[in-house]
């Protein structure tokens, strides 16, 4: 601290404390309070500028002022450090929690198998000794075997205590999954327990049906957890509906549902399911909240519920959530998902769909999870995001992307579809809606005056199997590269504006596409589901029908893009809308959906790795999952889904049902043809690398970033170049890497997985962010003025400060370099800038 000799004489002059620190008055701290909320980082302009504009700050002098800021800057650190540490130890003591009882739970069983092994091991000798004399001893064994296996039940029936005896049964079942032996429980492929995950995964091994359970902390209280997990249509997306047939109310104080629920089909080439339940709500003694669930069916005499057409009765085994009160707040819970999905029922080459407990983890078990932690992050941060809408409502309109599209591949009689004739070929089917239900509301008009008015719906879908296709590469070519499938004039337009007469497809005109920018609109926390709107550039110069030339406008949904997850379903849905949608409004989403087909994951060994401790290694668990990946990529398969849907004019349904059949048939052979292009015969020996995309152009940019920093500031950028490749050392550096062009305006032209964090950015849409729009006005200032440093002696340093990302939030930086690129030639090829130890403020 400076020493400073004053005397405060009146209030908004500064007080001494031994000559030592500066004292300031209330006004004065209020004051620099505020402005440091506009800008924490003031420039010493700045900060003359602010003593001429306050007159309350007159007395205090430039030097104090900055003083006061680093130490405001400081505490600020210090504060969110201080959280973040505090969270993360919350995180840990409930980590250490879970992976003990894990521990009590492993060790039961390994006792059990021993227990099972003495006593066959018994039994045995007992029939080799006795096989000559007494033949017997085989009924005796096998009649106790089976009593130990199936215990006689009470008998049930539908009345309420029939009701609760089936309750209470389900209960135990369901307890002693979640935290004890009933199933052999193995480590989800992939899954890497610890303070930042999602939690401890596991699938089952060797049990009736496929299963899967889940332990993690979410930060809400019990009750608020159960009343969102019982809501399962607002997070399962396969959920159709789910309706409460009856409650009963029980002398514990539980209450009894009788529930029936509806699944949709993933694709078109089989049923949709359905389930008949009994749903179970209690608290424990220790105060846990369970809610458990179970399939009634006609053995146990209780009610039933008749079959349902189009749909396949599957079986609920005693699944459901064990929630308890975390120390500190917030919840531990224990989810189990064990389900019987009638796989007799579909193609033997899908069959693995409905055989796959990886699959059901991620779409079911691991999304309860999710949904949970992304409400309580956003009651904890209840900020606006993009396009000035808050997370529940954009959750909202993400859950009517995918109920829409979903909709659409099932297209269910009592919704208003029905099925137009073949022409002839049974690849494509076509399907219409003019219900008054499906057309409410979807006369829409968009911001450019290009009316879109139709009064029935059609939807064009299909179905295909894949080979040897990673669907999270597939799925990221086909958002980043529209222009190789996609024709903007028909699947971002309604039908009804493609005019009557002979449908031909536009596609043939080159050059046609006006050109994508995808902008970020908001993501889950893992990153695992993001949704964007894609901004269709220059259609006026396209269609010559267009009133008025300009942007039109896609809502999209896209998940599945992570190659290391194991068993996930890759998802993109799109919707045109309006510059200016609103939350309620209609939407008609078309896309595409990869499922993949293996279940070899499943078949695990229990011996695989039952030592959860053993993944907290950094690294262990994502090289072991590249590794089975590229092992595995060479037998792959998996199914696509398409569906389009289209607004028409019910009289022009004939020409429209020529144009879909043509257009998803145009749309079938570009994937196919795009299919083979990123097999994994084309991969060559990269195949376990795929992002960023390892072209030529990209590695040679990244060998020259490194050379130059070398070359200018005497120090390498990577410590460890030769354990692997540059680009991908690049890719995973700490800092936020970014590449500016040199030409005005500066545009990004590469950045690295930090940077486009940073930037909250995709590497398609970072060539549309400039240099100048993520500085402020003084980082601008500071910019230019040392930028000719960087062409005169290489490189220039930047003090700390504030710049923006392109979703328009504030990011904070320690200091940031910038250094001259040069090529092979040294010739100055670009400009990189590296921010060090960037956050959002």
């Amino acid at each position: 601290m400076m020493a400073v000799t004053s005397s405060c004489k009146e209030g908004n002059k500064i007080a001494m404390d031994n000559g030592k620190y500066v004292r300031y008055t209330p006004e004065q701290v209020e004051a620099l309070e505020r402005l440091y909320y506009e800008c924490p980082k003031p420039s010493s302009m700045r900060r003359q500028q602010l003593i001429r504009e306050y007159p309350i700050l007159s007395n205090i002098e430039p030097k104090q002022i900055k003083v006061w800021f680093q130490n405001r800057r400081c505490r600020e650190k210090q504060r969110k450090e201080a959280s973040r540490l505090q969270a993360v130890n919350r995180k840990l003591t409930a980590m250490n929690k879970l992976l003990m009882e894990e521990n009590d739970r492993l060790q039961k069983q390994v006792s059990q198998l021993v227990c099972e092994k003495s006593y066959f091991r018994q039994q045995s000798q007992q029939q080799a000794g006795l096989a000559t004399t007494d033949t017997s001893c085989d009924s005796v064994v096998t009649s106790g075997h089976q009593h130990h296996l199936t215990p006689q039940h009470p008998p049930r029936d539908a009345s309420p205590a029939g009701l609760l005896s089936i309750a209470d049964e389900t209960l135990t079942e369901f307890l002693s999954k979640a935290t004890g032996t009933a199933v052999e429980w193995v480590q989800m492929p992939g899954m890497k327990p610890g303070p930042d995950s999602i939690g401890i995964v596991a699938i089952s091994h060797g049990c009736t049906g496929v299963a899967a359970r889940a332990c993690g902390l979410v930060g809400l209280d019990p009750t608020r957890v159960a009343e969102i997990l019982k809501d399962r249509p607002s997070w399962f997306r396969d959920c159709r509906a789910v309706d409460v047939i009856n409650v009963l109310s029980t002398g514990n104080g539980g209450t009894i549902e009788l529930l029936y629920m509806q699944l949709y089909a993933p694709t078109t080439l089989a049923p949709a399911r359905d389930f008949w339940l009994l749903r179970y709500t209690s608290v424990l003694e220790d105060g846990s909240l369970v809610v458990c669930e179970r399939s009634l069916n006609n053995t146990q005499n209780g009610p039933n519920m008749p079959p349902a057409a189009n749909f396949v009765r599957a079986e609920m085994l005693p699944s459901g959530y064990l929630i308890r009160p975390c120390e500190g707040g917030g919840s531990i819970i224990h989810v189990v998902d064990h389900m019987d999905l009638e796989p007799w029922s579909v193609p033997e080459v899908l069959r693995p769909l409905y055989e796959s407990s990886t699959l059901l983890a991620q779409k079911t078990t691991m999304a309860a999870l999710r949904h949970l932690r992304q409400i309580s992050q956003e009651i904890s941060q209840p900020n606006v995001t993009g396009w000035g809408r808050r997370p529940a409502a954009l959750r909202a309109l993400s859950q009517k992307l995918s109920k829409g599209f979903n909709e659409a591949v099932n297209g269910f009689t009592d919704e208003g579809w029905s099925m137009l004739e073949s022409d002839g070929a049974d690849d494509i089917t076509l399907l219409v809606n003019s219900s008054p239900g499906k057309m409410m509301g979807i006369n829409l008009s968009y911001s450019n005056g290009f009316p879109s008015v139709g009064t029935a719906v059609l939807c064009a879908k299909a179905s295909m199997l894949l080979q040897n296709v990673p669907p999270a590469i597939l799925l990221r070519f086909l958002r980043e590269h529209r222009s190789e499938w996609a024709d903007s004039g028909i699947d971002a337009y309604s039908a009804a504006a493609i005019k009557a007469g002979p449908c031909s497809l536009p596609m043939s005109r080159g050059g046609g596409f006006g050109g994508q920018v995808i902008l970020p609109l908001a993501h889950t926390i893992e990153h695992e589901e993001f949704m964007e709107v894609i901004k269709l550039e220059n259609m006026g110069h396209y269609r010559d029908d267009m009133i008025m030339p300009g942007d039109i406008f896609l809502l999209q949904l896209c998940s599945g893009v992570d190659e290391n997850a194991v068993g996930s379903c890759a998802e993109l849905i799109f919707a045109p809308i309006d510059a200016s949608f609103s939350d309620d409004a209609l939407i008609i989403p078309s896309g595409f959906r990869i499922i993949p087909l293996d279940s070899g994951t499943d078949a695990s060994s229990p011996s695989r790795t039952l030592d959860l401790a053993s993944t907290l290694e950094v690294g262990t668990a994502g090289n072991q999952t590249t590794g089975d990946r590229s092992g595995r990529c060479g037998n792959s398969k998996s199914v696509m889904t398409i569906a389009f849907q289209f607004v028409y004019e019910i009289h022009l349904q004939e020409n429209i049902a020529a144009m879909a059949r043509q257009y998803v048939r145009s749309i079938i052979a570009s994937v196919q043809r795009v299919a083979l292009a990123l097999s994994p015969s084309n991969f060559g020996s990269h195949a376990g690398f795929q992002s960023p995309p390892g072209s030529p152009e990209a590695q040679t940019l990244a060998r020259w970033i490194c050379q130059s920093y070398r070359c200018f500031l005497r120090m390498e950028l990577l410590k460890h170049e030769g354990t692997e490749s540059i680009l991908k050392s690049l890719w995973h550096h700490t800092d936020a890497i970014l590449c500016c062009s040199m030409k005005a305006p500066p545009v990004f032209m590469f950045g690295n997985q930090a940077g486009l964090d940073m930037l909250e950015t995709t590497l398609v849409a970072l060539q549309n962010v400039s240099l100048e729009k993520i500085f402020d006005e003084n980082g601008r200032k500071a910019l230019f003025a040392e930028f000719p440093q960087v062409m005169q002696q290489g490189f220039m340093c930047l003090q700390g400060g504030i710049c923006l990302s392109s979703m328009g939030r504030a990011v904070s930086y320690e200091r940031a370099v910038a250094w001259k690129v040069v090529n092979d030639e040294e010739n100055a090829h670009c400009v990189c800038f590296m921010f060090i130890n960037w956050s959002f403020v």
